[in-house]
């Protein structure tokens, strides 16, 4: 259920979300209408999401119409389960205790950073004490976690997007979604844009970096959910600049499969052929769009021929030779 901008007490400068989604605010009736359809579609057992605005920080009597809607539904057996995405500082004993009653089992909190400058200029209006107060509250009352970050905000440092995915992992996340930053049109940032203030990424260079938060979340065994804005017909005509690719997400996991080939082939430098194991599923991944990650590696390490075989034995985005 779309929440559009629902709780949010700024305007980010990255944001413009009135442009990019419908403008409607659901009622109660309709959010138990939509349930109803859904699940007619779907099966029961199914999920329910609030996203699009902060839900823990939704005026009371809305925030608890829409989970009035939901409970009839969670009694009956129909849905499993509700996730909510808020802020970091729309966390607290009550709001959790509520969550509890309700059936809500999962939290995902815009993070984005959590470099206090970057917070400051991107007018997110929290900390990244914040960040980490509620991250602890969540996890000791036993919610399933989830962390936002943003990749390329202004103000981040050239490692910035390392020390905030580490930071994630050290506050518990249980899964991550990655955003690497886009230049909305009618927003502060892209005014900062024209302004020649802010230097947008292009979707190369956002997955090289997404790569690296790739590599961290992957050895701490935290999953990433999403990686890159979600392609829609109404956030095509809005993008100024910035990471947006419909495939961003395949190509910054071809950068992590490429650099780790990159460690394995010194030994093979100058071979007439050489072929690349990858765990089943991986081949396109592990070859790149119209074979890219293959000719940089060939002509980098002077190989004639490089080919890609699939290994039931291995595992997420393991490169043996």
């Amino acid at each position: 259920m779309f929440v559009p901008h629902l709780g949010c007490p700024r305007n980010c400068v990255f944001c413009n979300q009135r442009s990019i989604a419908s403008p409607h605010e659901p009622s109660a009736e309709e959010v138990a209408r939509e349930i109803e359809s859904a699940l007619g579609r779907s099966g029961d057992g199914a999920e329910l999401a609030f996203y699009g605005g902060s839900f823990t920080a939704i005026e009371r009597e809305k925030r608890l119409a829409y989970l009035e809607a939901a409970r009839p539904f969670l009694r009956d057996g129909r849905l499993s389960s509700i996730r909510v995405s808020t802020r970091p500082d729309a966390i607290d004993a009550e709001i959790m205790d509520e969550l509890h009653r309700y059936g809500v089992e999962t939290v995902e909190l815009g993070a984005q950073s959590t470099d206090d400058r970057v917070l400051e200029l991107s007018e997110r209006g929290h900390t990244r004490e914040d960040i980490a107060r509620a991250s602890e509250l969540l996890k000791r009352e036993g919610f399933t976690l989830g962390l936002q970050m943003m990749i390329g905000l202004p103000g981040e440092k050239p490692d910035g997007h390392i020390t905030t995915a580490r930071d994630l992992v050290r506050f518990g996340a249980d899964f991550v979604r990655v955003y690497p930053t886009v230049v909305v049109k009618n927003t502060a940032l892209e005014d900062m844009w024209r302004a020649g203030l802010y230097t947008a990424l292009t979707p190369e260079r956002a997955a090289e970096l997404s790569a690296d938060v790739l590599e961290i979340f992957e050895k701490a065994g935290v999953p990433v959910i999403r990686l890159g804005l979600n392609p829609t017909e109404e956030l095509c005509g809005e993008v100024a600049a910035g990471a947006y690719h419909p495939a961003l997400g395949d190509m910054a996991r071809g950068v992590l499969m490429r650099r780790r080939a990159e460690r394995v082939l010194p030994p093979y430098r100058h071979a007439k052929e050489a072929a690349l194991f990858v765990a089943r599923g991986r081949t396109s991944t592990m070859t790149g769009q119209h074979r890219c990650n293959l000719e940089l590696l060939e002509k980098e390490f002077d190989i004639g021929r490089l080919k890609v075989i699939e290994r039931d034995t291995l595992e997420g985005f393991e490169v043996v030779i």
